[in-house]
């Protein structure tokens, strides 16, 4: 069955391979990946910007594990944005996780193998519940996963994103108390987490949805004055792919709401 199509068309985010190689220190800021060589994949990353997720995935995968990295972004980004069939999407997140398992033992230095199998766990525990996933050991692997993406890359911002959110899920489904003894979460450090991300970019609109959400679960209403700024902030953001696209969309959307 075809993907979803992105609704968002915009010429602004195609790119040509010389366009894409310029603009890549900003596109990449958040995910810290390099500048591919192979010509397919410079392809696959030019169709994952222009809101291709499907044809992303398929190049990306057909190179085989040097291309995981845009095929698991693409999938993963195309299941929370563009899937509407609940036990697709979250079929699609197990998938993407077993495959990042593999790409660990055969790269064990590529830190894309480990923050999208956190990303998708992550994804994973919120369309299962969180509860029911951390009675699945769902949380003890999101957290090494998003270790190990940091040891190799401090400078990754979607991981420090990913942790904040790994923080502030547990403390609000199982208390600051037990998340502290069982999981070794804090609210302090997952404020942290959200902080750094947006000193590495600060023009990340998911960062600031995110770092919302965290403080509404962490701090209820005495926060939602400040979380709503930070929707504002993520709805002002210029994007410049259909990721970013995503990313304005869903503060908007949370806005109007």
């Amino acid at each position: 069955m075809a993907w979803n199509k992105f609704p968002h068309q915009d010429k602004a985010y195609v790119y040509t391979a010389s366009s894409l190689k310029k603009a890549w220190a900003r596109l990449h800021v958040g995910d810290a990946e390099p500048f591919p060589a192979d010509a397919t994949l410079v392809q696959a990353w030019i169709a994952f910007h222009a809101g291709d997720f499907e044809l992303a995935a398929t190049l990306g995968l057909d190179v085989g594990v040097n291309g995981y990295a845009v095929a698991h972004k693409a999938t993963c980004i195309y299941a929370n944005y563009l899937e509407t069939d609940d036990k697709a999407r979250i079929a699609t997140f197990e998938e993407v996780a077993e495959r990042c398992e593999r790409q660990q033992a055969e790269q064990p230095n590529n830190p894309a193998g480990f923050y999208w199998h956190a990303y998708s766990l992550g994804r994973y525990a919120q369309g299962i519940s969180v509860l029911k996933a951390l009675s699945q050991g769902v949380g003890g692997k999101v957290r090494a996963s998003l270790e190990a993406t940091l040891a190799l890359a401090p400078a990754h911002a979607e991981a420090h994103i990913a942790f904040g959110a790994y923080h502030a899920e547990i403390i609000d489904k199982v208390g600051a108390m037990v998340g502290g003894l069982t999981y070794g979460v804090k609210k302090e450090e997952g404020i942290g987490h959200f902080k750094t991300a947006l000193k590495l970019n600060p023009d990340s609109a998911i960062g600031r949805i995110e770092y919302a959400n965290a403080i509404v679960m962490l701090d209820g209403k005495k926060k939602m004055a400040e979380a709503i700024a930070l929707y504002q902030e993520a709805a002002a953001c210029e994007a410049l792919d259909a990721m970013e696209r995503l990313d304005v969309e869903a503060a908007k959307e949370e806005l109007a709401e």
